[in-house]
């Protein structure tokens, strides 16, 4: 790989996490007590872009799920997860 697709690989990979995106979500965990170990889940999260960008596709593909159907899952838990937030109720339980 040259230098430029890592870059833009990763590029890619730092926009899909969003991680101002995911603040509310991680200001909303601190409130409710939860204790957040920010080197660990740092390196756990890095493990995970790093694994699903070499070997994720065909992961699905040994499930038989298609990378739109994925995609469509996601969006919903997110959704939902936005729902949860603005409305102030639970969808999803501990």
């Amino acid at each position: 790989m040259t230098l430029t697709a890592i870059f833009s690989i990763s590029l890619i990979l730092f926009t899909v996490i969003d991680i101002v995106g995911c603040l509310p979500i991680i200001i909303d965990m601190k409130r409710q007590g939860v204790r957040i170990e920010s080197g660990k889940t740092t390196l756990v999260a890095g493990l995970l872009m790093v694994g699903f960008l070499f070997f994720g596709a065909s992961m699905l593909h040994v499930f038989g799920v298609e990378i739109a159907s994925f995609a469509l899952a996601g969006s919903l838990i997110i959704f939902f997860i936005g729902l949860e937030m603005v409305l102030g109720i639970r969808f999803f339980r501990d």
